[in-house]
Parts: structure tokens; sequence; C-alpha cells
């Protein structure tokens, strides 16, 4: 006989206790456990008695791994050159998709978008499912933005197994579930949204995905601190996961891979939010750039490599005498505890203490840089605020700084300098290991090997100026 039984999830990492107690036995999250009922069904397997070499039923099929013939994965465009390029290429049949973000970000205006042109090039329709919006909320919407979607199927329900017995009738070959959090089975009890109602729906879409090689784009809430809503188990039961960025104020939309299957991990996508909803950005060098004409100090431009791409960005920095105890270091955009590393190697290699200040950093257009080869530029913008020195328009750093002083090379230097010739700089200050074998024929680079040469290139250039 089939008994009820309660079991106690962790929202944070997804691990399970039969007992409830205040701190996740497994993550060391505390108050992170959540009840659900479940119930337990009589094993299937008969053969309790057999010894370890008497197992029955059904073999698995065994092969060597360089008998299976490596074939790349086709893909299917999207009609948006932008987004094929935080997924590698396209869509791959069979995949699972998880978009997260801030709510009113765009996620449901950019996957409408994205419906709307792949009905135009798909034999099939695909499937729109929705389970927070009404159809006469995702009608409006589509008009708004002045979409085609006469080939568009829209679905709403929030029952996985009514879903994916539509999807059967239907075969689209490209889904949308919009939210993941709003589906629930009917196989748990357990209240919807919760934890093992995230977790079984989305392993029943991804079984299906794989059987019927459909694509499917599933949307996530994230929470207050900015990751998805649920187990972080959900990140590992997909093929991409994308997130969001940038303000919901602003009208520029950053598309971040933060994990990808079948393409760059960390490549970027840039749209602009527009009242026909998003735009792509071709150029993305440009918007995160002051005009060429204003030039105030505590601003550098360099140059960062997201994903497959490089694009130039502006850092500023602002630093002010305080008479705080404790200084503030806020960073937008950057790691605080790396501008407190840089902060010291400032002091340390170059002679320019600021613990007397307040240091303020940003990175312009909202944009997040995550690698180390920004190091470089947020000193010289900090020592350019601190001593009210205007740097060139026309000069580019990048480099990583290490704890000795001494600037570190970084990847994909010779793309980073080719971006900015390609944009009309003149002078670069980069790592000496990364200072190419051929010059460039407008493009000045200034190879510096420790913290007191990349000074004393800046003040040259201050000089020049």
């Amino acid at each position: 006989m089939a008994r009820n039984k309660s079991i106690y999830y962790c929202k944070q990492c997804g691990g399970s206790t039969y007992k409830w107690v205040g701190q996740c036995p497994d993550c060391g999250e505390w108050d992170s456990l959540e009840e659900s009922a479940i119930e337990e069904t009589p094993s299937t397997y008969q053969n309790k008695t057999s010894s370890i070499t008497g197992y029955s039923g059904i073999e698995a099929s065994v092969c060597l791994l360089d008998a299976i013939e490596a074939i790349e994965e086709a893909r299917t465009t999207t009609s948006i050159s932008e987004l094929d390029r935080v997924l590698g290429g396209g869509l791959v049949a069979g995949s699972i998709i998880l978009i997260g973000g801030d709510p009113g970000i765009g996620k449901s205006t950019l996957l409408l978008q994205t419906m709307s042109q792949i009905s135009q090039i798909s034999p099939t329709p695909p499937l729109y499912v929705t389970g927070e919006e009404s159809p006469q909320q995702v009608s409006v919407r589509a008009q708004r933005l002045g979409l085609d979607v006469h080939k568009v199927k829209l679905l709403t329900e929030t029952e996985v197994e009514k879903i994916l017995n539509t999807a059967q009738e239907e075969q689209p070959k490209v889904m949308v579930v919009d939210s993941i959090q709003t589906i629930h089975t009917e196989r748990l009890q357990s209240a919807q949204g919760s934890v093992s109602q995230i977790r079984e729906s989305t392993a029943q879409l991804v079984r299906f995905a794989k059987t019927t090689n459909t694509t499917i784009f599933l949307v996530g809430h994230v929470t207050k601190e900015g990751s998805l809503a649920g187990p972080r188990v959900l990140e590992h039961m997909v093929d991409t996961v994308l997130y969001f960025e940038g303000d919901t104020g602003s009208r520029y939309r950053m598309i971040r891979a933060i994990k990808n299957r079948f393409g760059a991990v960390n490549e970027l996508g840039v749209f602009e939010m527009t009242d026909k909803g998003l735009k792509e950005v071709t150029n993305p060098s440009a918007i995160f750039l002051s005009p060429k004409e204003e030039e105030v100090p505590g601003s550098v431009i360099m140059v960062t490599h997201e994903g497959t791409r490089p694009m130039l960005v502006e850092v500023q920095a602002l630093v002010n005498p305080t008479n705080n105890p404790n200084p503030r270091r806020v960073a937008l955009g950057l790691d605080p505890n790396r501008l407190a590393v840089l902060l010291a190697v400032l002091q340390k290699h170059g002679g320019v203490a600021t613990y007397d200040m307040d240091v303020f950093i940003n990175v312009v257009g909202g944009i997040r840089i995550n690698e180390t080869g920004a190091d470089l530029a947020i000193i010289l913008a900090v020592l350019s605020s601190l001593r009210n020195v205007t740097l060139p328009r026309n000069l580019i750093v990048f480099g990583e700084m290490g704890l000795a002083g001494e600037i570190r090379p970084v990847l994909n230097s010779l793309e980073r300098l080719r971006e900015a010739d390609k944009h009309g700089f003149i002078r670069a200050i980069i790592p000496k290991t990364n200072a190419p074998n051929n010059k460039f024929s407008t493009l000045e680079v200034v190879p510096v090997w420790r913290l007191v040469d990349a000074l004393h290139s800046l003040s040259v250039d201050a000089d020049d100026k």
C-alpha cells in the first residue's frame, strides 16, 4: 500500500532530508528547507535477495568511445543575430534553454519576438505556453510590438502533463514555457512553485525535449539577490542558462550565457529596448563610450573580451577625500573585493595611498566585467581622478595586476588590439607578454612589465596631451 510522507527540500541546493533541521546538511544554508508531501510507491525491483553477481533486468548497451562518429550539431537560426551569438550559433534540436532576469526586463518580449521570427521560416508552428498571462495579454503585447504571430500557437496551461500531451499532438520544433515557476505536476502534492514541483516539472520537460528533438525555452524568475529562483540543480538539468543583465530603467539590455553545452560560456548579446521590442545593437562598443569631445578626469577606455567578442568599455573613477574612518569602496559592474586589492597594490608598488579617500568605480552602460583584464584600467582611472589629470580619448589599456606589482598577460590580446585599431585608437598600454609581433598601421602599442612602467606611460600621455 502507498502511504503519504513528508520530505524537506533545500531551496538553495535542492538537497533533501526526511526531517526538518535549521541548517541544510548539504550546503549549510540556514532556514532554507521547505516541506513537500510525496507519495511512496512499492518498489518495482523484485530480486531483492540476489547477490551482487546475480542482478536481473535489462542490460544497457556499451560501446567504445572512439567508435562513435562525432557529428556537429545542426543549428536553426532564430533570425535574431545577437541571440544566435549567445546561443553559440543558433538553436540545437532537443536542447533546453533557461532564461532568467528581473521582472519587466524583457524576457517574454524577446521570446515572443523569437517565436514570431521562427514561425516565418519553420514549416511547423512554434508553441508558446504561458502560465502567468492570459491569451488576451499575450495578444495585446504582440500587437503592440507589431509582430506577425498568425502562425504562432498559444496554450494557457500550468499542468505539465497537459502541456506535454498537447505538445505531443502539435509536434512543435520550438516551444516556450513562461514561466517554470508556475508549472506543476499532478504526481506531487506539494505547492505550486516549490522546489520539488520545479524540479519534477523540469525533468519531464527535459525528457520530452530529448526524446522528440524539441527545443524548449524556459523562463525563470530571479530572487532579490539576482540568482534564479528555485534549486541550483535546475541549472544543471538544462543545456543553456542565459541571464538578462542591465538596469530595467536603462534602454540597453545584455544577455549573458552563464552555461552553454553547445557554445561559448560568458558570451554576451546586446539589445536596445524600444517601443517595438528589443532591437539588436550591431556595434556594442559605441554604446559603452562617452562622446569623443567629452574628456574628464577619471575616465579610461579598456578592451574587454566577452565570450568571442572584444568590446570597448569605459571605466570611470571618482576619488574624494573623506573624514570617515572607514572609506567607502563602491564598484558598479566590477567586483568590490577586487577593487580593494587593486588599491592596496597601488599603494604598495605605486606609492599612491587612498586610505583616506572614498573610491567609486563605474562601468558605463550597465555592463558587468568579470575578467581580470580590467585591473590596469581601474588603477589608471583611480590615479587620473585622484590627480585630476585628463587622459587622452585615443588611449586604451588592458592587463591583469599581480600582487607583486607585475602586469600579467590576458587572453585574446590580438583581438582586443584589432578592435581598438578598428575604432581609431592610436595608443595602447598593454602587458609586455601580450606585445604583438607585427605592428599596426595607426595603433602604437606600449608594452609595460610593472606598475611603475604603466604609471610612467600615463604621465607621458598626460604631458603629450
